[in-house]
């Protein structure tokens, strides 16, 4: 597997624009009189690769859907390339944790890529542009020589990589992905992981994940959801050692996944 270095993370603070792609200001949400997430801050800089981890229901897949701008705060703020995520949902490029397809559907793995490109042919054909950029998506992800492959033949590993593709296609500089690794083996998602960390060199990423363990090997920084929002850099996680499981876990006094504990804050959730 291929390990972060430490001139890794000097050249991400000083060799690359590290403004904010993301930026989030004292955000609330709620779902009618239940509040998922309170007060939010949270700034993920340009260049980022990173993680987010937390029980279920703790708000990481809400969160996502604040950034790509499906949900609106009730109260703070949240820019993406400094505007509101609505306005920019075509350069996020996203790839949900389910696959759902027809398998009697005839399309190739360059078919499913070229949707990718839809946005910018509402009318009319793909062009010359779309197939080659559409190809060269293929080729980042292993699978240039699986183009004219049915789709639905794939193995889960392969379609979940073509999805990815497909979302590179829009030339989004930032990705976000909802545990992309849930559906497949742990060889297969070693080769997804290595597939992100080399994309990380050209785009943002930003994903939930479970396993803590295996991601830290290519992360920048992990985000932990629990209702409240706190990132580390990888290098303060790595400090603490593993168990005997294998598991890495965090320990940090005021991370809200470590804890559990609810401020009284949200215990008795305000109204703005």
């Amino acid at each position: 597997m291929r390990q972060r270095s430490n001139l890794y993370f000097f050249q991400l603070l000083f060799s690359v624009d590290t403004s904010s792609i993301i930026s989030i200001h004292h955000l609330c949400f709620s779902y009618d009189a239940r509040e998922i997430l309170h007060d939010v801050s949270l700034d993920i800089a340009n260049g980022m690769f990173a993680a987010m981890v937390g029980p279920n229901g703790g708000g990481k897949t809400t969160l996502l859907r604040l950034i790509l701008g499906l949900l609106t705060p009730r109260h703070g703020s949240i820019k993406v390339f400094g505007s509101e995520p609505s306005t920019v949902r075509s350069q996020i490029a996203y790839v949900p944790q389910a696959i759902l397809f027809d398998p009697k559907f005839p399309a190739s793995a360059l078919d499913i890529v070229l949707m990718g490109r839809v946005e910018r042919h509402l009318f009319g054909g793909y062009s010359r542009q779309d197939r080659d950029i559409a190809m060269k998506r293929l080729e980042d992800v292993g699978l240039k020589d699986y183009a004219n492959h049915s789709f639905s033949e794939l193995s889960g590993g392969q379609r979940q990589r073509v999805i990815i593709a497909q979302a590179l296609a829009s030339e989004s500089r930032l990705l976000l992905l909802d545990e992309p690794a849930a559906n497949l083996d742990q060889e297969n998602a070693t080769t997804l992981f290595d597939l992100l960390g080399k994309l990380n060199e050209n785009v943002t990423i930003l994903m939930v994940s479970h396993n803590l363990t295996l991601v830290s090997k290519y992360v920048s920084h992990v985000i932990c959801v629990n209702q409240t929002v706190d990132m580390h850099r990888i290098e303060d996680i790595r400090s603490a050692t593993d168990d005997l499981t294998g598991w890495v876990h965090l320990i940090h006094q005021a991370c809200p996944v470590t804890s559990g504990k609810k401020t009284d804050e949200q215990n008795h959730p305000h109204h703005h």
